[in-house]
């Protein structure tokens, strides 16, 4: 009889609770993880509301996840040894389509997200391809689970190659928004943050984010064009994925500006793509992330973005269902749930 260990399982929309599972069996190519901290991320409540069309049911949630390596595998990297605290990267790609040929591993024609399209790391114990772990640097366990989220902000800011000096207004003051503002911050770049929720502005302002924008209580653009002397934002990052949020946008940005998608709307958007012509916007997909796990690591570690800014609360394992319901229900009272063992 196999070894049965603990999980957090979705086993329909609104179903969620602690349900045993068989301990994983380990390929050549794995690494055996004792799961010590995890993140509760807007997607497992997605998939909880049963919102999110990618998530079958029964599935094992969790992507946001630290662990320490108990059983190594083929392809660790070097740096790693069994006993090592890592974090997990959690979209498994083929390796062989065409996106995956040139390194765009985040857009493979079938990539799969822990905890969406197949089972997550909320569990005691994860099986994980040996190649797709970081190591950890000696930070608190509930702090590293901000790597996974932060790295989302950090391909969106990549992805519109935000430099010293340009202006960033950012969609969505969650923890994704947030964060991509901080981060702006940090490469000498001048945030504003656009949100329908005060208390999430005014905390925004409170750790350090200088303009913050309610447009339904000013005039959005009018306000940016203020900010901006006219000019408008060079960079525009949508991180709420609003229909309204995303046409916005092209609003938002200067003639020859650069736009992030990363938020994921429900129903399709139309545009005034003579609008993109005229300004000449560039206009970026941003899915996941590829390769921002370690500047991740290095910005939380060093404090140049402050975990306890973004984590609301510290939980225990066994409070996650509980916690997931609460943040269906209340999604505005948090900005970051943790949990760890």
């Amino acid at each position: 009889m196999s070894k049965l260990i603990k999980s957090i399982c979705l086993i329909e929309p609104k179903k969620v609770g602690i349900q045993s599972v068989s301990y994983p069996i380990k390929g050549n190519n794995d690494v055996l993880v004792k799961i010590e901290g995890m993140g509760i991320c807007g997607s497992d409540i997605g998939a909880f509301r049963g919102t999110n069309p990618l998530v079958t049911y029964p599935r094992i949630l969790g992507h946001e996840v630290v662990g320490t390596v108990i059983e190594s595998g083929s392809g660790m990297p070097d740096n790693i040894k069994v006993g090592d605290r890592v974090i997990l990267e959690p979209y498994i790609y083929c390796g062989h389509c065409y996106p995956c040929s040139i390194g765009r591993t985040n857009c493979c024609e079938t990539l799969k997200v822990l905890g969406v399209h197949i089972d997550g790391a909320m569990q005691e114990i994860v099986r994980h391809p040996a190649h797709m772990i970081v190591k950890a640097p000696d930070m608190p366990v509930h702090e590293l689970s901000l790597a996974e989220p932060l790295t989302i902000s950090l391909h969106a800011i990549h992805r519109t190659k935000v430099q010293s000096g340009e202006h960033v207004a950012i969609i969505g003051a969650g923890a994704i928004g947030l964060m991509a503002a901080l981060v702006a911050k940090v490469y000498g770049a001048t945030p504003i943050l656009i949100d329908i929720l005060d208390k999430r502005l005014e905390y925004a302002k409170s750790i350090g984010i200088p303009h913050i924008i309610n447009p339904t209580k000013e005039n959005d653009v009018e306000a940016i064009k203020t900010i901006t002397h006219g000019r408008m934002a060079e960079v525009v990052i949508e991180a709420s994925g609003a229909n309204i949020a995303v046409q916005n946008t092209l609003k938002y940005a200067s003639f020859a500006g650069r736009i992030a998608l990363t938020g994921w709307p429900k129903a399709e958007t139309p545009l005034p793509t003579n609008l993109i012509t005229f300004k000449e916007l560039d206009i970026y997909g941003a899915r996941t992330s590829k390769g921002e796990f370690e500047e991740a690591l290095e910005l939380l570690a060093s404090r140049k973005i402050e975990p306890n800014d973004i984590i609301s609360k510290v939980i225990k394992f066994d409070e996650i269902p509980d916690y997931i319901q609460e943040l269906s229900d209340n999604p505005d009272d948090y900005l970051k749930i943790t949990a760890v063992f």
